[in-house]
């Protein structure tokens, strides 16, 4: 065999293994969601991906190396939906685009979601130390719209960011449950978005 063959050989050969192993991250994040992260057993994995039991393990050491992937995943899509956000626009502005960034976010990787919101409590020890930091980040960037919004008199004076920030998460994560996949969420999002701030727009607290 030629060097040129024997290198587009090994190149083939690392192909297949790549797209096995994401196809194995995406069969795990369906099953995950489906079925729970406990629910689901490596030969339900096995299964799902046409191999025997034990050549998983040449891609991953246990189920959880998937759990944490799905989640490290879901964290960077949705940070990466309020990174696109551009900085010069009004609070208010971004907020609008962070429920739609959020929602559609939901509706293009629905099991990646539903996994992110429900079963990040599975993971242990670093995993789930660095998992639950990144929800945190998340969580403060919500607030942070809110409290500029209220600093800059874009919002009540009085608002009190935290329970808007909840609010807008609890409306945005709870989406997997009645959101269909590869939904246009972007008017949907907007409609959220109008009721939201029927509350929290309008007026301010007495000086």
């Amino acid at each position: 065999m030629s060097l040129g063959a024997a290198i587009r050989v090994s190149s083939v050969g690392i192909y297949v293994a790549m797209t096995r192993r994401e196809e194995l991250s995406r069969q795990a994040a369906r099953l995950f969601a489906q079925k729970g992260y406990h629910g689901t057993s490596i030969g339900d994995l096995a299964e799902a991906l046409g191999v025997q039991k034990g050549s998983l393990y040449a891609h991953i050491k246990g189920k959880e190396d998937l759990l944490y992937e799905t989640m490290r995943d879901g964290a960077r899509t949705f940070h990466a939906g309020l990174d696109a956000i551009p900085e010069q626009l009004k609070a208010t502005e971004k907020i609008r685009l962070a429920l739609r960034a959020h929602l559609q976010v939901v509706a293009d990787q629905l099991e990646v979601a539903t996994v992110f919101v429900q079963e990040w409590k599975y993971l242990e020890g670093e995993r789930r130390e660095k998992i639950v930091a990144e929800r945190r980040r998340y969580e403060e960037r919500i607030r942070d719209l809110f409290r500029e919004g209220r600093e800059q008199s874009e919002l009540r004076t009085d608002l009190d960011e935290n329970v808007a920030a909840l609010l807008f998460l609890s409306a945005a994560n709870w989406a997997y449950t009645w959101l269909k996949a590869g939904a246009d969420t972007d008017a949907l999002a907007d409609r959220f978005y109008a009721l939201l701030m029927d509350g929290m727009r309008g007026y301010s607290s007495p000086a």
